[in-house]
């Protein structure tokens, strides 16, 4: 069965943010914004308010100016009927017995009634407007058969038509823009101020407490945002009051506790020589490493630690703190480099990382500095899923009996001494193909440099 070997790295951070064990993701949504969606649907809804109106109006036009071409067919008809009527001469190209006259004016001549009708053209465009009017040459009223009729096609009408279609057109496509314009421009804002909303909420999530949303968003605008905004701050606010009671109490809990067990560790020590004495001592030692533990993790979580930076030559220091913790590890070192950091925090990360190797790793266990990052690695079988996925936690550890060794708050206390530092502890497992390493713990220590991630 292969192992896989277990890789822990730091790498530099150069933000700055306070950030906690948890890992947190930060990916924005792939599909289109809040603003495109919004400017989508306001150009829609201009577009479709567009050609409403436009097919509103273009009908109203279209049917006024049929309704007036028709009436002045129909003056034109009866003022060439009085011209025919007076002088027995037919005017303006009017026709007696059209024999392209439409079946409806036929019946309505027959009927002895003046009528006008709408010819569609062959070509589509304007149609031929036609008036009919039964003529009465022997004056009895009766009308003898013959249909006084005028054909004219208003074609110059029908150009205006197409002008007043041209500028709808026109003026259409101009709303919709003016509206995505608009769109944009106050969508825009809304996404920003709930971008900014977001990523100040990530930072709080990342354990940065003294940001806000509502001073990342500003106060310019009162809208449904502030509303968000304010509502954010105060569950962050609430989750801070009460992660900061329980470190009080658990640095409390440890604090009145160091007391005893320092009583209890020196009572120990009075005790006569043998196995059960050595038990006794053993179990008071850990206990009182259990509570200085407890009490470090107290302070890092209050963000109160500074680091006192110093000057080191990194290669000569790993080595010495490495024969001191672990003496059987190897070191190896690719690339020297001198760098600044705080040697009691980055003693502290080390030492950490080494000791959880001894635990939970197997040999051979290889301590690599190359430039400002150091690489720990064992050959253990790897880190839990659940570990890598959310970080160190306190008081947890791979088994999930809790029958192991350990405690859980040596990473924890290594990645709360490199967020310090101004670095970042990364996890990871090694592929089959690495047996018989362990994976990196890469620990820049230099405050001012940069790292890589194993």
């Amino acid at each position: 069965m292969v192992k896989r070997p277990t890789d822990r790295t730091t790498g530099r951070r150069t933000t700055g943010r306070r950030t906690t064990g948890r890992r947190t993701t930060g990916r924005r949504a792939t599909g289109p914004g809040l603003r495109w969606k919004l400017t989508a649907s306001i150009a829609l809804v201009g577009a479709l308010i567009a050609l409403v109106l436009s097919l509103v109006v273009h009908n109203a036009t279209r049917s006024s100016m049929l309704d007036n071409s028709r009436d002045v067919q129909d003056e034109r008809l009866q003022f060439a009927q009085r011209i025919y009527d007076t002088t027995a001469r037919v005017p303006f190209g009017a026709k007696i017995d059209d024999p392209r006259l439409p079946e409806p004016l036929q019946e309505a001549a027959r009927a002895g009634k003046r009528a006008t009708y709408l010819q569609p053209a062959p070509d589509g465009g304007a149609p031929f407007v036609w008036a009919a009017s039964p003529l009465d040459d022997d004056g009895d009223g009766k009308g003898d058969g013959k249909v006084l009729s005028l054909r004219t096609r208003f074609v110059d009408r029908y150009a205006v038509l197409s002008d007043l279609d041209r500028t709808l057109l026109i003026g259409s496509f101009s709303v919709v823009l003016g509206g995505c314009a608009l769109g944009v421009l106050f969508a825009g804002r809304l996404s920003r101020r709930l971008r900014k909303a977001a990523d100040a909420a990530g930072a709080v999530a990342g354990g940065a407490t003294d940001v806000r949303v509502s001073d990342a968003i500003g106060k310019r605008v009162r809208d449904e945002t502030d509303e968000l905004a304010r509502a954010i701050d105060g569950m962050a606010d609430a989750l801070q009051g009460r992660l900061e009671a329980e470190r009080r109490v658990t640095a409390d809990i440890a604090h009145e506790l160091r007391t005893p067990v320092t009583g209890l560790l020196t009572a120990a020590e009075l005790l006569p020589p043998g196995r059960p004495t050595e038990l006794v001592r053993d179990r008071a030692q850990a206990l009182r490493q259990l509570v200085e533990d407890i009490l470090e993790v107290a302070r890092l979580d209050g963000f109160a630690e500074r680091a006192d930076l110093q000057e080191i030559a990194l290669s000569s220091f790993v080595a010495r703190r490495v024969r001191s913790a672990a003496p059987e590890a190897r070191v190896r070192t690719v690339d020297d480099a001198v760098v600044v950091t705080d040697p009691r925090r980055l003693e502290r990360i080390l030492t950490n990382l080494l000791g959880n190797a001894a635990r939970h790793g197997r040999p051979p266990v290889e301590v690599t500095v190359d430039g400002r990052m150091i690489r720990v690695r064992d050959n253990g079988p790897g880190f839990p899923a659940e570990l890598l996925a959310e970080g160190p936690s306190r008081f947890r550890t791979g088994n999930r009996d809790r029958a192991g060794r350990g405690h859980g708050l040596g990473l924890t206390i290594a990645a709360g001494q490199a967020r310090v530092l101004g670095a970042e502890l990364t996890l990871r497992n090694g592929g089959p193909e690495e047996s018989g390493t362990a994976g990196p713990r890469d620990v820049p220590p230099d405050a001012q440099g940069e790292g890589e991630g194993g």
